[in-house]
């Protein structure tokens, strides 16, 4: 009889466990998408930083972002080079003039992510509405039962990443 019932306990169990994955697939595959990437990377988005980069404001931050990105290049080398032989005042000084320009650069550099980020953010909320749109569709046409934001994934192999897709569909769409 014990015999009998732990045969039954082990078909029951085998049929579980064989009905669980397919259990699983029955809600909806899942899927993972990277919202700012896939907005950022349309054309319209490509079309709007450029327009942010060809202000006069962004092209002379930018020049001058690369003068002082090239002086302390070379001022890191010549340092580099020099300093077995300068004193330890003349070390000093150095060190002093890289930590300045490389606050200047890093100052220079803050301006120049400042103007992109609002430009992106911009862009966020511009198209906002079309995401939602393209994401309705996305989730019916794909069969999908769970779409989780990139950022929040531990991990995901690049097969659940459906951003790519987003950003198609959304090169597709009309321009407003």
């Amino acid at each position: 009889m014990e015999f009998i019932v732990s045969r039954l306990l082990k078909i029951a169990l085998a049929t579980l466990a064989l009905s669980l994955p397919t259990l699983g697939w029955a809600q909806g595959k899942i899927a993972v998408v990277n919202l700012e990437q896939a907005i950022l990377q349309t054309d319209y988005a490509q079309k709007q930083l450029a327009a942010v980069r060809n202000q006069d404001d962004y092209k002379a931050d930018k020049a001058e972002y690369d003068k002082l990105k090239e002086e302390f290049d070379k001022l890191l080398k010549d340092f580099q080079k020099d300093a077995a032989v300068m004193s330890a005042d003349q070390q000093v000084a150095a060190r002093q003039k890289l930590q300045s320009k490389q606050s200047d650069l890093e100052h220079v550099t803050g301006k120049l992510q400042k103007a992109e980020q609002a430009a992106g953010q911009v862009l966020l909320q511009e198209m906002s509405p079309r995401v939602q749109e393209v994401l309705r569709e996305l989730i019916t046409t794909e069969g999908i039962g769970l779409l989780l934001q990139r950022q929040s994934v531990i991990h995901a192999d690049a097969g659940y990443s459906i951003t790519a897709k987003v950003t198609d569909k959304l090169n597709q769409l009309p321009a407003e």
